[in-house]
């Protein structure tokens, strides 16, 4: 499975986002899928993980990221709403044959949120 990460930028504080990650391969729908971010000077953590069984979000993001698929079109969205300087980061997808054990990362996109 290849990941490639698209929709980074720069967004004012309170703005809105929309990531996406599109999967090569044709058993994407089996694929549990997650969004992780890494801000500078900071280890990766979770933000957000989709599969059959729902979808699940960090704490930090709960209430304000939306994560959903298109099985159709092998693709991941992570919408961001109520933007906030701490959200900065590179965001990377990732997929998986279940929650929490992610074999394939896509390279990153970036994004930054101004206060």
């Amino acid at each position: 499975v290849q990941l490639q990460a698209s929709g980074g930028g720069l967004v004012q504080a309170g703005g809105s986002l929309r990531l996406s990650c599109a999967a090569s391969g044709r058993t994407f729908s089996s694929y549990a899928m997650g969004w992780f971010r890494q801000a500078p000077g900071k280890e990766r953590e979770f933000v957000a993980s989709i599969s059959r069984s729902g979808a699940y979000y960090a704490d930090s993001v709960k209430g304000r990221f939306t994560i959903s698929r298109d099985n159709g079109k092998n693709t991941v969205h992570l919408q961001m709403n109520s933007l906030k300087p701490e959200d900065t980061a590179v965001y990377y997808c990732a997929a998986g044959r279940r929650l929490g054990d992610y074999h394939y990362w896509g390279q990153g996109t970036e994004f930054t949120v101004s206060s």
